[in-house]
């Protein structure tokens, strides 16, 4: 360590020496406060106010008692479920859960159950998901269903959290920070394999005989356990990104628990992600970025910054831009905060636009122009984060969702990867072969070749195949850049009877984009049990650009298989409010906002 960074890792502990305090009760189960059963049947604390804190208010138990949390009608429980399966009377864990309940009472007749989701990650939080936008998720599929999320074991709210530091500050001096630009950046393959073996080394150092329960096969009896606490026999399940790696292998593994199951963005379960191999997730990415510029030239000069006559002019123009920012970064200071645009951050940013066009491509074009111009402000604001602050709270920063457990959950779950610096690298140049973001993406797998070859895999791990009670709803985009849509027809062919709707768009799973006719699709599927014809194709509603573009849709007829054009302005009548919650979806996505990025 360099004496100027030891000197700011000194200054560091002792300005946040007042929560440096390692609290190993926080780290494995903050249950010691009560709550106080309330006049409904349903639990209150105490003070009949919620906070973040309040979690650790809930004490965890097997037939998950649900409390009155957060505003909007949201309730909250932990449910108690073992740590090893494998010894299921010994340790526990405590499975966070938020739910948006039912508008009908359980008893009742049209009551059709919980529906669980998953956001990605591996290591997003559930809770945090549907507390963002379970709302929205009521008017796609009804208002039947409870909307359920839950953070995974290991993950945020759940206990015990994994976490390979003793502190908060000491994780921020590391900068165990987002993966990323291995081209150009102070942070080269060799840099970033060196800094993995040390990563590698504190997660065994720390691990409290909980890592090797960290991984998708007890999430998925976890998911068991969840629906089984309904009062149900059958998993319903939409599961996005790393979410179909857990959706998949809970088919696999209880094919007779399938009642409703959509994984949305697929991933290459068997072939890529179970053998560490993250290869062929870029297959689509470079098309994304063709995407942005025709939808960009499309739009006109009037609706996006970044117009240029051509398609062709905007790729040169971009190309220009990287070489004048390798050649001199740009300084940008906000109200708040300040940095670098430099090549790195360019090209971290223009990448994690890729998942959210109606979210972030106006912004994108504006930042993109405005660099050429030579202002970073708008582009650094993009991607910018608040600030590290200390505290003296213990329990502030109890429930934080930290990039730790993404990769314990993808490092257990894959198989083990050769150490050495020479592989590294050749896996660096293999991925740069499927795509030029293969300079960000690699960083991805470096992480495992840190990791301890002695936590077991004896997990189940595959086959990713099951003939299930109902058969499977897979569903891809044309071009997404981490998910394609060629994964979810390999997927699929393991599962009898399932069947691939493609949505016609850009960006990281469905609800990137609006589409009446995929939201129709999947609403009919949890309803009815109805899947569209194979090979049907969804539209989107407008472009990022031009939002409220009036075109027509295609609606499918489910319960026939066929397709019927129907005019955008009958879909607006009709369907007025799904429309409304699908662009709300689009703007508000948060999908793969851990460092792993799936």
């Amino acid at each position: 360590m360099s004496p100027r960074r030891f000197g700011v890792f000194a200054v560091g502990l002792l300005l946040c020496a007042c929560g440096a305090v390692f609290h190993p009760t926080l780290q494995r189960d903050p249950t010691e406060l009560r709550v106080d059963p309330g006049k409904d049947g349903f639990y209150w604390a105490r003070d009949n106010e919620w906070s973040e804190e309040s979690w650790a208010k809930i004490k965890p138990s097997t037939d998950l008692r649900w409390v009155k949390c957060y505003p909007g009608g949201f309730q909250c429980g932990r449910l108690l479920v073992p740590l090893d399966y494998n010894k299921p009377d010994e340790d526990s864990a405590a499975i966070a859960l938020v739910r948006l309940p039912a508008s009908v009472p359980t008893n009742s007749s049209e009551y059709l159950g919980p529906i669980l989701f998953n956001p990605g990650g591996p290591g997003g939080s559930g809770v945090d998901f549907v507390l963002a936008v379970g709302v929205r998720f009521v008017s796609v599929v009804g208002s039947q269903f409870d909307i359920v999320g839950f953070d995974p074991r290991g993950v945020s709210r759940s206990t015990p959290r994994v976490s390979f530091y003793k502190t908060r500050i000491e994780r921020e001096l590391w900068a165990m920070s987002d993966v990323e630009e291995l081209n150009h950046s102070s942070i080269t393959v060799a840099g970033s394999w060196a800094r993995n073996k040390i990563t590698g080394a504190l997660a065994v150092e720390r691990d409290r005989n909980v890592l090797a329960h960290i991984n998708t096969d007890h999430t998925a009896r976890d998911m068991l356990r969840i629906t089984e606490a309904h009062g149900r026999e059958k998993l319903q399940y939409w599961g996005f990104s790393y979410g179909t790696v857990l959706g998949s292998t809970f088919a696999a593994m209880f094919p007779d628990k399938v009642h409703r199951l959509v994984i949305d963005g697929v991933v290459d379960v068997s072939d890529d992600y179970y053998t560490t191999k993250w290869t062929t997730n870029l297959r689509d990415t470079d098309n994304v970025l063709q995407w942005f510029f025709k939808d960009c030239h499309k739009a006109g000069p009037e609706n996006c910054a970044f117009y240029e006559p051509s398609v062709k002019a905007m790729n040169i123009k971009l190309n220009d831009l990287y070489s004048s920012i390798i050649r001199s970064p740009v300084p940008a200071q906000t109200s708040g905060s300040y940095g670098l645009v430099d090549y790195a951050r360019l090209r971290f940013t223009i990448f994690r636009a890729f998942y959210k066009p109606f979210a972030i491509w106006p912004m994108l074009a504006t930042g993109l122009q405005d660099l050429v111009q030579g202002n970073g402000t708008a582009l650094f604001n993009i991607q910018d984060l608040p600030r590290f602050q200390c505290s003296c709270d213990p329990l502030e920063h109890a429930f934080d969702n930290e990039g730790d457990v993404s990769t314990a959950i993808a490092c257990n779950d894959g198989d083990s990867i050769p150490s050495d610096l020479e592989e590294a690298r050749e896996h660096y140049r293999e991925v740069l072969r499927v795509s030029e973001w293969g300079s960000i993406w690699a960083g991805i797998r470096m992480r495992c070749g840190g990791w301890s070859t002695d936590i077991p895999k004896t997990q189940f791990r595959g086959p990713i195949v099951g003939n299930t009670n109902h058969p499977l709803l897979l569903i891809g985009n044309t071009a997404d850049p981490v998910t394609p849509l060629w994964a979810a027809h390999k997927v699929s062919s393991g599962f009898p009877g399932s069947v691939v709707l493609s949505q016609d768009s850009a960006g990281h799973s469905s609800i990137s984009s609006p589409s009446v006719c995929t939201a129709l699709a999947v609403r009919e599927y949890f309803v009815n049990g109805t899947l569209p014809k194979a090979g049907t194709y969804c539209p989107i509603v407008g472009t990022p650009f031009v939002p409220n573009l009036d075109k027509s849709t295609i609606v499918p007829e489910v319960d026939s298989g066929s397709q019927t054009q129907i005019p955008f302005r009958q879909v607006m009548e009709g369907d007025g409010e799904l429309l409304k919650a699908l662009k709300e979806l689009a703007r508000e996505f948060r999908l793969g906002t851990t460092p792993l990025h799936v």
